[in-house]
């Protein structure tokens, strides 16, 4: 009896280059505070380890020895800003609202000074209003 054996294969790991205005460029990027480390190796899928040694590489103030720290949002600043939010959208609910009250009114006016009813009801056979201004 012969067996076969199964060659081991491994998955061969895709290095990849970049160029020094790629690296320049997500530098300045997390300079500007648009993305955080941990962002931008998401969104190029790339180690946060290596982003970090392109800081220090290439910023003009962030060193070697010297600890980069991403301050995340003052939580003071971030409560100011959803209450804002909460603010807008109360007052969009408002409108819309108002819109509707609105819409209700000129609906109940329709039915009872033009004796049409625009509410649809499944349930109700269709009225024969629309003869009533057609002579004959």
């Amino acid at each position: 009896m012969t067996t076969i054996m199964k060659p081991r294969l491994k998955k061969i790991k895709r290095r990849r280059k970049f160029s020094d205005e790629f690296k320049k460029q997500l530098v300045e990027d997390f300079e500007r505070g648009e993305l955080s480390v941990h962002e931008l190796g998401r969104l190029h899928q790339i180690d946060s380890t290596v982003i970090y040694r392109w800081i220090y590489r290439y910023s003009s103030y962030n060193k070697r020895g010297y600890r980069v720290i991403e301050h995340q949002m003052s939580s003071s600043k971030k409560i100011k800003e959803l209450e804002q939010k909460i603010k807008d959208l109360e007052q969009k609910v408002g409108q819309k609202q108002i819109m509707i009250d609105y819409l209700e009114t000129m609906m109940e006016v329709a039915k009872d000074e033009l004796d049409i009813d625009i509410k649809k009801n499944f349930g109700t056979p269709q009225s024969n209003d629309s003869k009533k201004g057609k002579k004959s």
